[in-house]
């Protein structure tokens, strides 16, 4: 399935134009992976699909140089803007700080919703 939708892109625009990022956080010996980043750049945008880190790690500035990482990439990537979702239970206000800005919300029931999506411009 996927063939065919690539069939049809790559009709529509000039390049697929889609690599995969990731970044990782690992114990002392680097023997286990222990949280991370997983992203994606396409088109000109960036965008962040998953970042998670267990609870003895937050607030210890991992998942801020996390997405630094992610955006230094972002723009050796040449791409404009950067892209993510959270829920309201989770880190919107860590985003906002790094800043992203919300364009977009999906109302829903508490204690999940609303959802979030947040873009921060990077030209």
């Amino acid at each position: 399935m996927l063939d065919v939708l690539q069939q049809y892109t790559r009709h529509k625009v000039p390049s697929l134009d889609n690599h995969d990022f990731a970044a990782f956080v690992t114990t002392d010996d680097v023997s286990r992976v222990v949280g991370g980043l997983i992203g994606s750049s396409r088109w000109g945008g960036f965008h962040v699909e998953l970042i998670a880190l267990p609870d003895a790690l937050r607030g210890k500035g991992y998942g801020a140089k996390l997405l630094d990482l992610a955006e230094q990439e972002a723009r050796r990537r040449n791409c404009h803007h950067m892209l993510l979702d959270t829920y309201d239970f989770q880190a919107r206000h860590f985003y906002e700080r790094r800043g992203f800005h919300i364009f977009g919300e999906i109302e829903g029931p508490a204690p999940y919703y609303p959802r979030y999506f947040m873009k921060k411009q990077l030209s």
